[in-house]
């Protein structure tokens, strides 16, 4: 989606090699995600959803970026606006909950939220950089990052469809560096 937002408002073309790397890593992550198992249709129009959500916003603030006067100060102004009203949001929904943590799991949600900050930031960064549908490519190939950690951390079985799924990527990614 991001490939086709970023053609109709940003007039960005890319090459076929670089195309097909999109298309290899999204089908390499779909693979991983959904792991040979077919999604109800719930889960699947959820997935959309949030496939479209991430498009659009991935491409707003590409656009956002690219046109500020200041990349660092976008970023900066969107790190702490969203580091002040996700915090906010979730006192006001949820304070009893957050107020019966522990400490630890108070800072390692704060610390997470932080890198989960940073890494957008990087991204935008990047944006500045490079076309948007590659970026975008490459910024969901955390996705086999979670796997790992799911297997390393949880126990929960890596196999044979994963290990595909992670060759595909690869190759998609090694696509998207020719030319």
């Amino acid at each position: 989606m991001v490939t086709i937002l970023a053609a109709v408002f940003v007039h960005e073309h890319m090459a076929l090699p670089q195309l097909a790397g999109v298309v290899v890593v999204s089908a390499g992550l779909a693979a991983l995600v959904f792991g040979g198992r077919r999604p109800g249709k719930a889960a699947f129009l959820a997935a959309v959803g949030t496939g479209l959500t991430i498009a659009a916003y991935t491409t707003v603030d590409g656009v956002g970026v690219r046109l500020s006067a200041s990349p660092g100060g976008y970023i900066a102004w969107l790190v702490l606006l969203e580091s002040l009203c996700v915090p906010m949001f979730a006192l006001a929904r949820r304070r009893a909950v957050l107020l019966k943590q522990p400490p630890r799991v108070l800072l390692a949600g704060l610390a997470a939220g932080a890198l989960s900050l940073l890494a957008y930031g990087l991204v935008l960064w990047a944006q500045t950089r490079g076309p948007l549908a590659p970026i975008a490519a490459l910024r969901e190939t955390s996705v086999i990052f979670g796997a790992i950690i799911g297997t390393l951390v949880f126990r929960e079985p890596f196999g044979r469809t994963r290990i595909a799924a992670t060759i595909i990527v690869v190759c998609g990614i090694l696509l998207l560096n020719i030319g």
